[in-house]
C-alpha cells in the first residue's frame, strides 16, 4: 500500500460510525473459564473466547460496519478492546476512555466501522494488579484481520501465530536489577500449544508463507527467529512498511504485531520459537515441517543482528502530514512537541514498583490536550532502566526519530522504547475523543504508567 493511500485510509477512519444495536451481529464472543492441554497430560486453566486460544479470528471488511456481541459468562466484570482500530471512545474498550463494563453474567454490543486495515487484535482491558488470573495473564485474546479494498495475496498460505506465556507467579529480582517483585512463568506457548505438541506449520519447497505473529503477553518482550530461514518484514502493527527489509530474527514487545514474509527454501524440519533457551525449550516454539520430510526438529541460533525500527523506514525525516488530506505537508509549521517523561518509582524491597508519566502516578494526572486535526510529536523520554511498549489507543502514530537517528514511513500503535532511551513519533489527532496512553506491560499499566490524551 502506498504510503499516501495509507494516510487517507487514517484519514477516513477518524469518522465515527452510529452506534447501534443490530438484530443479529456479525460475531458473537463468549467470555468464559476454559481448560486446554499445553502439552500431553499438562492442563492450562484460564479465561478465554468461546473457549479457544487464540480466540476466533474475526475477518472484517474495511468500512464496512460490523457489530460484535460479547456474553461475560464470568463472575468479574470484563471488558474488550478493540486494540490498533480508529473507532469512538465509546465502543474503544477502555473504562478510562467511557466504554462500559460487561458486568458478570450479562452482556454487550459493540458497533463500529473497522479501520485501518491490516493485522489488529483484540483483548481484555482489566486491571490485574497481584492477581495473576486476570487481566492479560489470562487467555483472552484474539486476532483481528481487516482486509484492504485489494489483497495482494502475494503470498502461498498465512499463519496467524500469538506468542504466550502461562502459570504465572510473582518473583523477585525484576528486569531493573532492583530486588523489587516481577512476574514469571513455568509453561510457554504459540497460540495453544507447546513447542512440538501441536499441528506443525506445513510447507512445501518454494512456497512464500505469511505469518502474522502477536506477542501477546502480558509482560515479556520477546525475540524470535526461524531456523535456517529469513523474515522479510513488510508490515508492523498491521501497517505496510516504507521498506521491506529480511532479518534473522524479530523482536515484539507486548502487543506488537508484525507480518513477515518467509521463503520456504531450505527443505527439512526446523523450529521456529523463542531465542531465549529456557522458554523455548519450555514451549514457545512451533515446528515448521516440509513436505516429504522427517527427523528431529532443528533450531539454529540466530546471529546477533540489532533490532532496528528504523531499518523498515526510510530516509525522510518525518515529513509532515496533512491532518486534513492525509497527504505530505511542508506548508505548515513543525508539530508541536509534547514531552512525555517516564520514570520508576522504587516502592520498597520485594514489593511492585510504580511508575510515572511527567512525575505523575495516573490516576492523578494532566492529561494530554489536542486539538482535532493538530500534528504533533511526542517524545518518548524513558529514564528508566527497563525497556517499555507504550501503546496510543484509537490512533496511529509514525516513527520519526529513534536513539536519535531519524527515520520515516514506519506507522505503529505500540512502540518498545528502550531503557535510558528516547523515541520520537508524529501524530495527527484525528479520531476525537478521550483516548488512553499506558504502557502494555501490564504490570507497569496497573501501577500507574498510563494518561489519558484529552480533545479541547
Amino acid at each position: 500500500m502506498l504510503r499516501r493511500h495509507f494516510l487517507a485510509s487514517l484519514a477516513a477512519a477518524a469518522i465515527p460510525s452510529a452506534i447501534c444495536a443490530a438484530d443479529k451481529p456479525d460475531f458473537t464472543l463468549h467470555i468464559a473459564p476454559t481448560t486446554f492441554e499445553i502439552a500431553p497430560r499438562k492442563m492450562v486453566k484460564t479465561i478465554a473466547y468461546n473457549g479457544s486460544i487464540p480466540g476466533p479470528l474475526l475477518r472484517m471488511t474495511y468500512g464496512k460496519p460490523v457489530t460484535i456481541e460479547v456474553f461475560n459468562d464470568t463472575g468479574d466484570p470484563e471488558i474488550v478492546h478493540w486494540h490498533g482500530l480508529q473507532i469512538p471512545s465509546a465502543v474503544d474498550g477502555a473504562t478510562e476512555e467511557g466504554t462500559p463494563l460487561i458486568p458478570a453474567h450479562q452482556s454487550a454490543r459493540y458497533t463500529f466501522t473497522p479501520a485501518p486495515t491490516g493485522t489488529r487484535w483484540y483483548h481484555t482491558h482489566v486491571m490485574a494488579g497481584r492477581n495473576l488470573k486476570r487481566a492479560t495473564y489470562t487467555g483472552q485474546f484474539g486476532f483481528i484481520y481487516i482486509q484492504p479494498p485489494s489483497e495482494p495475496g502475494n503470498y502461498d498460505q498465512e499463519f496467524f501465530l500469538a506468542l504466550k506465556e502461562w502459570d504465572p507467579y510473582m518473583s523477585s529480582g525484576g528486569e531493573g536489577g532492583d530486588d523489587s517483585l516481577d512476574v514469571a512463568y513455568n509453561l510457554f506457548s504459540i497460540n495453544d500449544r507447546a513447542l512440538g505438541h501441536g499441528q506443525p506449520i506445513r510447507v512445501k519447497p518454494g512456497q512464500r508463507v505469511l505469518l502474522r505473529i502477536l506477542n501477546a503477553s502480558a509482560t515479556v518482550n520477546r525475540r524470535i527467529a526461524v531456523s535456517g530461514h529469513s523474515f522479510r518484514v513488510v508490515a508492523t502493527d498491521g501497517n505496510p512498511v516504507a521498506t521491506p527489509k529480511e532479518v534473522q530474527a524479530l523482536e515484539l514487545g507486548p502487543a506488537e504485531r508484525i507480518d513477515a514474509i518467509v521463503q520456504m527454501n531450505q527443505p527439512g524440519i526446523w523450529i521456529l520459537g523463542a531465542t531465549d533457551d529456557h522458554d523455548r525449550e519450555h514451549g514457545m516454539g512451533i515446528v515448521i515441517e516440509y513436505a516429504g520430510q522427517s527427523g528431529q526438529p532443528r533450531w539454529v541460533a540466530p546471529g546477533n543482528e540489532k533490532w532496528d525500527y528504523s531499518a523498515f523506514g526510510n530516509s525522510l525525516s518525518g515529513n509532515p502530514v496533512s491532518a486534513n488530506s492525509g497527504q505530505p505537508d511542508t506548508q505548515t509549521d513543525p508539530p508541536e512537541r509534547v514531552p512525555l517523561v517516564f520514570e520508576k518509582k522504587f516502592a520498597g524491597h520485594h514489593w511492585v514498583d510504580k511508575w510515572t508519566i511527567n512525575g505523575e502516578e495516573f490516576p492523578k494526572t494532566a492529561p494530554i490536550r489536542v486539538k482535532a486535526n493538530g500534528r504533533y510529536r511526542l517524545v518518548f523520554d524513558n529514564r528508566s532502566n527497563e525497556a517499555h511498549p507504550v501503546h496510543l489507543h484509537r490512533h496511529t502514530f509514525e516513527l520519526v526519530k529513534i536513539a536519535g537517528v531519524p527515520t520515516a514511513g514506519v506507522f505503529k500503535d505500540v512502540v518498545v522504547v528502550g531503557a535510558m532511551s528516547q523515541t520520537e513519533v508524529d501524530l495527527v489527532a484525528n479520531n476525537p475523543g478521550l483516548t488512553l496512553f499506558h504502557c502494555h506491560q501490564q504490570m507497569h499499566m496497573d501501577y500507574g504508567f498510563m494518561k489519558l490524551m484529552e480533545y479541547v
